[in-house]
């Protein structure tokens, strides 16, 4: 059994989404149990319509709920301790749920994660993964926005963690993982990048697979399970590939409403644009994980219809069910190891 605590409150739509989200991922799931946390006059009129949600579930009623547009120390100041976005994320601090799940500001949400969950032993700061669409099914790319600005350690640890991700999520005992640089070539990109990819190397890690430095074109090509870089270029790219995705669709649509003999054809081709169009949106790859911190919370578009947040809680469940914490304490520990060995063999050979 695995236990979810959400957040009811956040997002654009709130309860009238979430909760029919959360009802369409316990159908898929039967045998999670949820901790459904929110403003009881807001949300009881919702969770009255799925009967089968509120036999597997416990609400918990709140005093107050995060706004979208809160600063993150203004939701600190006024949401702690008493609000639904801080009590789901408290319930995996107290053992009471495996993961949370919230479509609520970002930015208050890693702010509460952090100040109530911590961050793991040897991680200086978290970061967000975000599930990618590839022309070959799947990736991982980390980090999306919690970090802008990283030295070489702190893409080592954005590499273990996305890779222990990739474990959980696609079940694969060792992904390839790729640095995301201006080139392939080992003596390209900034320093940091550079030092990152041979400490990497050099620990030979069992748990993944070093490939080297990707380019922004790989991240479509799905060329690695995992593509590792800072914040800042990370969130760039999200939202780009989001914006270019909507863009392509608008003109497809568009396009085939140009003229008769368009509009027929779209008649004939439609499986095939309805599989495209599938494709093409970013609510249907739903839900940005929460690395580093002790304990599992799941970010999902503050935006997302009923069928992406459900997608995020099927997240939050691949991450619980596979054991995600556990792999990333696992490989962190390793690779400090190793580090440890390889310096100490450095030594040696020097005082030789």
């Amino acid at each position: 059994m695995i236990r979810i605590s959400v957040d009811l409150m956040g997002g654009d739509h709130g309860p009238e989404v979430v909760v029919p989200g959360v009802a369409k991922a316990l159908e898929r799931h039967p045998e999670i149990r949820f901790l459904l946390f929110g403003l009881e006059e807001t949300c009881k009129p919702v969770l009255a319509k799925y009967p089968a949600l509120r036999e597997a579930s416990t609400f918990v009623a709140c005093e107050v709920a995060v706004r979208m547009d809160d600063k993150p120390s203004q939701a600190l100041r006024q949401g702690r301790y008493k609000s639904s976005m801080w009590r789901a994320i408290d319930a995996v601090k107290t053992g009471d749920a495996d993961v949370c799940v919230s479509a609520g500001n970002t930015g208050a949400l890693m702010a509460m994660s952090k100040f109530c969950l911590r961050t793991m032993a040897n991680i200086e700061r978290p970061a967000i993964a975000a599930i990618w669409p590839t022309l070959r099914g799947e990736s991982i790319v980390l980090d999306v926005g919690a970090t802008v600005g990283a030295d070489a350690q702190l893409l080592i640890d954005f590499t273990m963690m996305g890779a222990a991700m990739a474990r959980a999520l696609f079940e694969v005992e060792k992904p390839t993982v790729g640095l995301l640089n201006i080139g392939v070539e080992e003596i390209k990109g900034q320093e940091e990048v550079k030092e990152a990819g041979r400490l990497i190397r050099e620990a030979a890690m069992p748990s993944l697979e070093y490939y080297g430095f990707v380019e922004g074109d790989d991240l479509g090509k799905g060329t690695v399970d995992v593509v590792v870089t800072e914040g800042f270029v990370g969130n760039v790219a999200l939202k780009t590939a989001e914006g270019t995705a909507r863009q392509i669709a608008q003109y497809l649509r568009a396009a085939m409403s140009r003229t008769l003999m368009a509009r027929i054809g779209y008649l004939f081709a439609k499986g095939a644009f309805d599989r495209l169009r599938e494709k093409m949106d970013p609510g249907k790859v739903n839900g940005g994980v929460f690395l580093g911190l002790n304990g599992i919370v799941i970010k999902s578009h503050g935006g997302a219809d009923i069928e992406g947040f459900a997608a995020a809680v099927d997240v939050g469940y691949d991450m619980a069910r596979n054991g995600l914490k556990a792999k990333i304490e696992h490989d962190l520990n390793l690779y400090h190891k190793r580090r440890s060995a390889i310096a100490l063999a450095s030594d040696d050979v020097s005082s030789n």
